[in-house]
């Protein structure tokens, strides 16, 4: 019999009222396929805000590229990444759809395994990120594309 996880008390509990809300959208220019780095971005936007205490979501408004918050240190993980979406998604696998380029529907499967959209909780006037965190908008697409990001924060 497999024994259960333990899972520890509550820390640092907090409520209140939802005092502020912001909007914003950020165009990202992409060099092509991979990532790219938007963790600035969005923590300048959550400053700009005011909010201390809250909830920022990022959504991408395209088909063919996603967020993630992945590893930040190495980037030899973000190579791997690539490879493995290749392998999910390969270029030339015969797909029906395929009137904007060998890359168009592969970029839409990454796009669904992968999410169009994140929350990243805000405590203590800072992005609550792990420490070897990034937020990233994954290129799907081999050519440079400009990507719309839309900001939302709520929180006090």
């Amino acid at each position: 019999m497999r024994q259960a996880g333990k899972i520890g008390a509550l820390q640092g509990f907090a409520s209140g009222p939802v005092a502020r809300q912001a909007a914003a959208t950020v165009t990202v220019s992409t060099p092509g396929q991979g990532f790219t780095d938007i963790t600035g971005a969005v923590e300048a936007f959550r400053a700009q805000s005011g909010i201390a205490e809250g909830l920022v979501t990022v959504f991408c408004r395209h088909t063919s590229a996603s967020l993630t918050i992945q590893e930040n240190a190495d980037p030899d993980v973000r190579t791997d990444l690539l490879t493995a979406l290749d392998g999910l998604a390969p270029r030339h696998a015969g797909y029906v759809h395929g009137a904007e380029g060998p890359d168009d529907m592969p970029a839409h499967i990454r796009t669904m395994v992968t999410d169009s959209n994140l929350a990243i909780p805000v405590r203590g006037g800072r992005l609550a990120l792990g420490t070897w965190q990034g937020i990233y908008l994954v290129e799907h697409r081999d050519r440079p594309h400009r990507r719309e990001i839309v900001l939302q924060g709520l929180g006090a």
